[in-house]
């Protein structure tokens, strides 16, 4: 006696389960993500023409390397932190305190969702950075910042860059 599949021949697996597979997989071709990761240059005049140089009194290189040190340039960065919280986006803002998760209440200081802040517009990122640079602290309210960019010389971040 022979032993039988329970699929009609020529077909793989259940019908709907092919469907949603092919689906899936038109859907990631047809939609292109919005993540980006910058290019240092790129990054600088994105930055610039976004109001970021001399902003609160902090250069480009403040911020290039700022964005380099907290994310690598990746507007898709994502970083869960043990509180639960989640730093988001180019700048890692944390839901803490500056964006709202879809499931977690907090102040949400620059009324805006962090999954708006993981996208290569920047806007959403830059205005929320530019806020909390107006804090007390300025870029010192970013660890890395003050870890790998305070009191360097940071010209390198923007030489031979044209803006």
């Amino acid at each position: 006696m022979e032993a039988r599949s329970w699929a009609p021949r020529g077909q793989r697996g259940p019908p709907g389960v092919t469907w949603l597979a092919v689906v899936s997989l038109l859907s990631c071709l047809l939609v292109p993500g919005q993540a980006k990761v910058f290019g240092r240059c790129e990054l600088v005049e994105r930055l610039q023409d976004l109001g970021l140089e001399g902003y609160r009194g902090y250069s480009l290189a403040d911020w290039v390397c700022l964005a380099y040190y907290a994310s690598g340039f990746d507007t898709d960065a994502l970083d869960h932190k043990p509180d639960g919280s989640t730093n988001s986006g180019i700048f890692q803002i944390n839901s803490r305190k500056w964006c709202k998760n879809f499931n977690k209440k907090g102040p949400n200081l620059c009324h805006v969702y962090c999954t708006d802040l993981l996208n290569a517009n920047l806007k959403d990122s830059v205005i929320c950075a530019m806020k909390i640079s107006q804090e007390t602290n300025g870029l010192s309210n970013w660890e890395t910042w003050r870890q790998n960019c305070q009191g360097q010389d940071l010209s390198d971040w923007v030489d031979g860059c044209d803006f």
